[in-house]
């Protein structure tokens, strides 16, 4: 079956929607990726989302489905990922079991039929690419760090991405009867193919202002006020402009003002930034670079 070319969730049908509905559940998007994820749906295109790691890459991926009322299908991307994982497999046991089924009515009957189909739906085991273009609901497909699968891996996307359809040799193509939502998140530690970029919209996400910050402190961590969220995103800032071998992540930011919450912190003072550290940072070099540093700034 075709898949139906106006599946687009009324949720996202202009911009400010898209704004109005990722900031009701918590996502607060800039401009660029409100653009993307609309356009996205309209034009019912991948988006590839490029940046350093911790940026909230797949956290948009998760909002979108939260926001849009949709199943979210999430393929983690590791490296040695194969088809059995991303796609499909035959379930060897059952098809196994199915030949030494006796064929004949005749009690006690032997008889096997090796000619008998193994390759029926019901041996099919469908993985998460598959699942996607199978499902008859609203679903939102995430293809979470897609950089860490290498080429020929990479080469299993490019049908799904512009046809939205799988081949599958021993039953034909399957076509998407409601076409998925699709996000594919990179960390950006390889080049990725022109094949599978040519397939997508791109969008950038990185770190994000101090001013930016600040308001995802606000808006996820109750209680906190506007002064403490001020101070922790500016203290941010300054340990990401560090030469640190991992910067701290926005929700390693988020974890961070909930433990001066914890510890009824109004003010960031030196002592307490350095005693909470490893909430932010998670390598003892950096975690000594850091405080080397920060005892050389002046105060």
């Amino acid at each position: 079956m075709k898949a139906s070319e106006g599946d687009v969730n009324d949720v996202f049908g202009t911009a400010e929607a898209v704004g109005d509905a990722l900031r009701a559940v918590g996502y607060l998007p800039d401009p660029r990726i409100i653009q993307a994820v609309h356009l996205g749906y309209r034009l019912q295109k991948p988006v590839l989302v490029e940046g350093p790691a911790g940026t909230g890459k797949t956290e948009l991926a998760k909002s979108v489905a939260l926001a849009a009322n949709s199943r979210l299908i999430r393929l983690q991307c590791h490296e040695g990922i194969d088809e059995s994982k991303a796609l499909y497999e035959w379930d060897y046991r059952k098809q196994l079991l199915h030949l030494q089924t006796p064929v004949g009515n005749e009690p006690g009957s032997s008889t096997t039929d090796p000619a008998r189909d193994l390759f029926d739906e019901r041996f099919l085991l469908t993985r998460p690419l598959l699942e996607a273009i199978r499902s008859t609901d609203s679903v939102v497909l995430l293809v979470d760090e897609v950089d860490r699968i290498d080429v020929q891996t990479e080469a299993l996307l490019l049908e799904l991405l512009s046809e939205y359809q799988v081949s599958i040799p021993e039953l034909g193509t399957v076509t998407a009867t409601r076409i998925p939502t699709v996000f594919l998140t990179s960390n950006n530690s390889r080049d990725l193919s022109d094949a599978l970029k040519r397939r997508c919209l791109y969008l950038h996400i990185d770190y994000p202002s101090a001013e930016r910050e600040r308001d995802i402190i606000a808006a996820r961590v109750p209680g906190v006020s506007r002064q403490l969220a001020d101070a922790v995103s500016q203290v941010i800032r300054s340990l990401r402009s560090m030469n640190l071998s991992k910067k701290p992540s926005i929700s390693e930011t988020l974890d961070w003002a909930r433990t001066l919450a914890i510890l009824n912190v109004d003010e960031v003072s030196a002592d307490i930034l350095l005693d909470t550290l490893p909430v932010l940072l998670k390598n003892q070099s950096d975690i000594a670079l850091a405080t080397k540093e920060l005892a050389e700034t002046p105060r």
